[in-house]
């Protein structure tokens, strides 16, 4: 008898919602090929246009039903127009992260063969890195609770806790003990690394995250670590990307850090995403909802793919099932085939394939 796990899909606005399509075909392609395990993939309303019609982004049924799920697979929310009575956008992901205690924000970044980047001294298989950004503290601390005071100050507060920060340090050499040298990095180092990002030697905040990052690498003898501060992070990114493996910082450094890494890898269209938790996760592509391109078949849907393989991997090691990891692995493999072969490019990697054609070239090669 087949297992059968239950996804809650939430496409969102704007290309979420073209994204979402391609990613649940390459989905029922894995299933129909391996045919050990059922997804139930029930679609649930969330986001701006949500908002606009109900007065909710996420009503408490879609919250409901993500917590009731295995996995949550997301497209993209908001609408730079729709916004709430103090002037910001609409942001649900970030509810749900806090909602479910998603604290740890995976963001590989990946350059594969036939995808585009701007480092041209870089060849495909030599960036290959994980940012790994703490998703329920820092500066994302103030969401909705800033302050302005008489038109004339504003101020936001950056929070940490040792709970927050022993945590995902313990996420970020777990994930490097999980990946090893990897690639192109391998041949540099005899142990995977893992990097702490802050501004040390400026914020009493990130002083005591690098001195719990510390506490926490003495746990983990096997694995090599070292710092770097937030700019000269960003510099070494563009500079030399193939020396790291695992960077772990703080939640808004780490909002930076992932576009620029997925601007290394062929842009947002190419940055899959998790988020992560100790019992749920979302998984979803890391860009958001351009609405000036949703509906027009130019979105690149392979971050919304490689985001629904991440889930497959992350669920079957949840849960014991080799052929849900190997269906993770299809995806990835699939992939980096369509890229490869570069008949079925998308729009923003120099293709002229539709959203709709790159995800039936994806899921044909999986079947394949």
């Amino acid at each position: 008898m087949k297992t059968t796990f239950h996804i809650a899909v939430l496409p969102g606005d704007g290309i979420g919602i073209d994204v979402t399509a391609e990613a649940v075909r390459v989905l029922r392609a894995v299933e129909k090929k391996l045919g050990t395990f059922s997804l139930t993939m029930t679609t649930h309303e969330s986001g701006a246009i949500c908002y606009q019609r109900s007065g909710s982004d996420l009503p408490a049924e879609t919250l409901d039903a993500c917590r009731q799920a295995d996995a949550v697979l997301l497209g993209a929310m908001g609408h730079p127009d729709i916004r709430k009575p103090d002037g910001t956008e609409l942001t649900p992901q970030v509810t749900l992260r806090i909602a479910l205690d998603l604290y740890a924000g995976v963001r590989p970044c990946k350059l594969y063969a036939g995808a585009r980047t701007p480092l041209v001294t870089v060849k495909p298989g030599e960036i290959d890195f994980i940012i790994l950004r703490e998703q329920t503290e820092g500066l994302f601390a103030s969401l909705q609770a800033g302050i302005v005071l008489g038109d004339q100050v504003a101020t936001d507060t950056l929070v940490m806790t040792r709970r927050g920060i022993e945590r995902i340090c313990e996420f970020a050499f777990r994930l490097a003990a999980d990946l090893g040298p990897r690639g192109a990095n391998s041949a540099a180092k005899q142990r995977p690394l893992v990097t702490c990002v802050d501004k040390a030697n400026i914020f009493k905040s990130y002083a005591f995250f690098r001195k719990v990052f510390d506490e926490v690498a003495a746990k983990h003898p096997t694995i090599a670590k070292q710092h770097a501060y937030i700019d000269a992070q960003a510099l070494h990114l563009v500079q030399r990307p193939q020396r790291f493996d695992v960077i772990v910082t703080e939640n808004m450094f780490g909002d930076i850090l992932s576009d620029l890494g997925a601007g290394l890898i062929g842009g947002m269209g190419m940055a899959p995403s998790a988020d992560i938790g100790d019992h749920h996760a979302v998984f979803q592509p890391a860009h958001g909802t351009a609405p000036d391109i949703a509906g027009k078949g130019i979105a690149n849907p392979i971050a919304a793919i490689l985001s629904a393989g991440m889930m497959l991997d992350w669920l079957g090691k949840r849960k014991s099932n080799s052929d849900l990891v190997r269906g993770g692995a299809l995806i990835e493999q699939a992939v980096a085939a369509v890229l490869a072969d570069g008949k079925t490019l998308p729009v923003d990697q120099g293709g002229k394939a539709t959203t709709h054609e790159v995800g039936i070239a994806i899921a044909r090669q999986v079947q394949d």
